[in-house]
């Protein structure tokens, strides 16, 4: 019969053995300890279904996670239900940008002369022309105007016209989000620093001191376009107004406390980007009179040229950051490429989702922007990961995705987890996605795709409670942590 051994009975045995001069035949119990069965680390996994009940999760979960190595799925959860992907969908986005634009694409800002210019005058229009570039800033168009006074121009004697006309308008990404989020701005050919203004507010004996300027690491210059008035009041904090192409705010005195600031979405980059402008160049001496918005793109001279950083740069500082914007602009000049006219983000995301569906295999997929921001969208978690699993996912997608570090059971950060994942997180309100490559400490790589949303909680909010609702910030932790556990346990099952 086989025996079991504590320490001490271990070491009484040994004492005794050791009071003979020899055994005369080999014992029976091997002295050594057993060699524990391969693979019963493994054993000790929880289910994935444990993992799903221990959450705590309301709503719907899919998720799927295939071998990069063979392409074979290792398991999945109702991994053919359609939910919003939220900013997962800027992965897609990414892949259909390198297709249609290339690489190395860069968006160019422009201003044109329509006329000569003779000893420093400009005999003609003056034309500030948008090329789609996300990126640009204050910076940038502070650069420009110290280029037109570089080319010799000190007066201009036409008027200064402002185009952004390579990108269709589309007045919010999302009509569903609240008037104030600076994630949720206007959409034209011609942006200036995403698309926000910069409001700031600072205690002044019994009322306060506003600001609105279009700030930037070197510069504030302050604007017309975009007003702000303090009211006397509790709620609500922000009032939206458009009036003769000018954004009215009005803020509650009651929410400032002493001072602060943030962030507002912009309605009228065009004219915004103009008045910044010509406040620029005023400061260089040149003069130009008040923008006026055209629709038709004047001919003339490049004077000055600004470009941007190459797209793939573009596109790994958007996944970094999930910059909705970003997202948006570019994957409307990628439509444009073959569909000049699309004038809609519904557009454009009906064409992303017919490229998507020939070229990555998402049989189910439906996209209805490219930042993932309206909620319509629809992907499931196997297509997800059939797209991550092709071969151009694989060698431009991946290299760029931001690295995700994986937590304490703390919740604090561990930069020395075993486990390396690469990936595009989403969220929005009772909402929560992650999707991209997770390497297990043996080098084998898995592509995974989680999705997470109560979808009645969030068909339950009304437009002034999508900013910050009650529970949902309770809910995307649960689902954060659900997103680890399973991470966990796919590298720990699937690795050697």
């Amino acid at each position: 019969m086989v025996q079991n051994y504590s320490r001490r009975g271990f070491l009484t045995v040994l004492a005794a053995a050791s009071a003979v001069p020899a055994w005369a035949a080999p014992p029976g119990i091997s002295l050594r300890p057993h060699t524990r069965p391969s693979g019963l680390h493994k054993q000790a996994i929880p289910a994935a279904e444990a993992l799903i009940r221990k959450a705590g999760l309301s709503g719907q979960i899919g998720f799927a996670v295939a071998n990069t190595a063979t392409g074979r799925v290792l398991e999945s959860h109702e991994g053919s239900l359609g939910l919003p992907p939220a900013s997962v969908t800027k992965s897609i986005t990414t892949l259909y940008a390198l297709e249609k634009l290339g690489p190395t694409h860069r968006f160019r800002t422009r201003l044109i002369a329509t006329g000569p210019v003779e000893n420093g005058v400009l005999k003609g229009d003056l034309v500030l022309a948008g090329g789609g570039d996300p990126t640009l800033d204050t910076d940038a168009l502070a650069d420009m105007a110290r280029k037109l006074k570089a080319a010799g121009v000190r007066e201009v004697r036409g008027q200064f016209k402002v185009w952004a006309g390579t990108l269709p308008y589309v007045g919010k990404i999302d009509q569903n989000q609240p008037d104030h989020v600076g994630y949720n701005p206007s959409i034209s050919g011609l942006a200036l620093n995403f698309n926000r203004v910069h409001f700031e507010w600072r205690r002044s004996g019994k009322g306060w001191g506003v600001s609105m300027d279009a700030r930037s690491a070197k510069y504030r210059p302050d604007v017309v376009v975009a007003k702000m008035t303090v009211k006397n009041r509790q709620l609500p904090v922000y009032t939206y107004e458009s009036r003769g192409g000018t954004d009215h705010w009005t803020v509650a005195s009651g929410a400032l406390g002493n001072g602060g600031s943030r962030w507002l979405p912009v309605r009228r980059p065009d004219k915004y980007a103009g008045d910044v402008f010509r406040t620029l160049a005023r400061a260089h001496g040149i003069q130009l009179k008040t923008e006026t918005i055209t629709d038709a793109l004047p001919a003339g001279t490049t004077v000055v040229t600004h470009q941007s950083a190459v797209l793939r740069d573009i596109l790994r500082l958007m996944l970094k950051y999930s910059t909705n914007l970003s997202a948006e602009m570019i994957g409307l000049a990628a439509t444009r490429v073959e569909d000049p006219k699309a004038a809609s983000l519904v557009a454009s995301g009906q064409a992303m989702t017919r490229w998507a569906r020939a070229n990555l295999g998402m049989t189910q997929a439906r996209f209805v922007d490219h930042s993932g921001l309206g909620d319509a969208s629809r992907v499931t978690a196997a297509d997800m990961v059939r797209a991550l699993d092709t071969p151009v996912a694989r060698q431009q997608l991946k290299p760029i995705l931001k690295q995700i570090t994986l937590r304490h059971a703390d919740g604090k950060p561990n930069k020395n987890h075993p486990l390396k994942v690469v990936a595009k997180t989403g969220t929005l309100n009772f909402a929560s996605a992650l999707a991209g490559y997770v390497t297990a400490t043996d080098g084998s790589e898995l592509a995974f795709a989680i999705f997470t949303a109560d979808q009645q909680r969030r068909s339950a909010l009304g437009k002034d409670d999508r900013e910050r609702p009650t529970g949902s910030r309770t809910w995307i932790r649960k689902s954060k942590r659900l997103q680890q556990t399973l991470l966990e346990r796919w590298g720990t099952l699937y690795g050697a």
